[in-house]
C-alpha cells in the first residue's frame, strides 16, 4: 500500500471511530474502566471524623498537631491492545473481513482511552510476536497504532494466543487493561488467560463471521485453512455434512465461552456484518 492510500485509510478510520468514541463510548468507557488504586494527593489538618489510620505521623510530629493523608482515585490507566493478525483474520464474507473490524475496534478503544488520559500500547501477534509498541499517550501515537493495524504484514500465518499473553505479562509490569482481539481459533490458551487475569484486567473481544458456522449448499467445493494451507474437497450438498460442521463450530464456541466464564473474563462477541456499537456498549454497561 502506497503512502497516499495509507494516509487516506487512516484518516477515514480516524473520522469514523473518533466520532463514535466522543459521542457514544467515552462516558461508558470512563465508567467501565476506573482507576485501580488510590494515589496520595496531599496532607491536611486532622478533622473530627477522620480515620486514625490516615494520620501522617511524620508530619504530625514535625508540626506538633495531627495531620492526615488525603488520597484520590488513581485515574490514569495503561491499556494494551493484543491483536491477532494471523491468516484467519483475513476471512470475511459480508461487509468486511475480520481484520478490518478489529482495526476499527482498536481505534475506538484507543480514542476512548486517550480521552480518559490513559496510555495505550499494542501487541501484534500471529504464532509469533510480530510487533510491540509500548504504551504512550497522544493522538500521534494513536495514529501510528492505526497505521500499523492497517498496513502491517505478518511474517507468520498461525495463532498463539497463549504466547501473546505470556509476552504481554512479561513486558508490561504495571497492572493494565488488556483487550485481546481475535477470532480465538487457536490451540488451548486457558492457562495463559488464567495467569494474565491474576495480574491484569483482561477483556476478550471475539470477532467472527457467520460463514464460519454454516456451510452453504454449493455442491462439491474446496475449503482451505488459511493458517495451515491445508485444503479439502467437501460435498456440501449432503445435509448431514453441513449439520456436522455447524455442530462442531458451535461446540468450539461454547468451549471458549466457558473458558471466559471460568477465568472471569469480560467478553463481547462481534460479527463482521452486524456492527460493534451494541456489543461494546453492553460490555461497558455490564462492568
Amino acid at each position: 500500500m502506497d503512502t497516499k492510500e495509507l494516509i487516506k485509510k487512516v484518516r477515514k478510520i480516524e473520522i469514523k471511530t473518533k466520532g463514535l468514541s466522543n459521542q457514544i463510548f467515552s462516558g461508558e468507557y470512563h465508567s467501565a474502566f476506573k482507576g485501580r488504586g488510590m494515589a496520595f494527593s496531599e496532607v491536611r489538618e486532622y478533622a473530627v471524623g477522620d480515620e486514625i489510620r490516615t494520620i501522617d505521623w511524620n508530619v504530625t510530629a514535625r508540626f506538633n498537631e495531627p495531620f492526615v493523608k488525603v488520597f484520590e482515585e488513581e485515574r490514569e490507566l495503561t491499556v494494551m491492545l493484543l491483536v491477532d493478525i494471523s491468516a484467519s483474520e483475513m476471512f470475511g464474507t459480508k461487509n468486511q473481513i475480520k481484520r478490518e473490524t478489529i482495526t476499527e475496534l482498536c481505534a475506538v478503544l484507543a480514542f476512548s482511552a486517550v480521552s480518559n488520559n490513559d496510555r495505550i500500547g499494542l501487541v501484534l501477534f500471529s504464532d509469533q510476536i510480530e510487533m510491540f509498541i509500548p504504551p504512550k499517550k497522544g493522538k500521534s501515537h494513536i495514529l501510528r497504532i492505526i497505521r500499523e493495524l492497517i498496513n502491517f504484514e505478518p511474517k507468520h500465518t498461525g495463532t498463539d494466543i497463549g504466547g501473546a499473553l505470556k509476552y504481554f505479562t512479561k513486558m508490561v509490569k504495571k497492572k493494565s487493561i488488556a483487550f485481546v482481539l481475535s477470532d480465538f481459533v487457536a490451540d488451548d490458551f486457558s492457562n495463559a488467560f488464567k495467569i494474565a487475569s491474576r495480574k491484569h484486567d483482561v477483556v476478550a473481544l471475539k470477532v467472527k463471521d457467520k460463514a464460519e458456522f454454516q456451510i452453504p449448499n454449493i455442491g462439491v467445493a474446496q475449503f482451505k485453512d488459511l493458517e495451515t494451507g491445508e485444503a479439502k474437497w467437501i460435498n456440501t450438498s449432503f445435509k448431514f455434512i453441513r449439520e456436522k460442521y455447524q455442530a462442531a463450530a458451535e461446540k468450539k464456541e461454547n468451549e471458549i465461552r466457558e473458558l471466559f466464564r471460568r477465568t472471569k473474563t469480560d467478553y463481547a462477541e462481534i460479527f463482521t456484518d452486524e456492527g460493534y456499537i451494541k456489543p461494546l456498549m453492553n460490555l461497558f454497561k455490564n462492568r
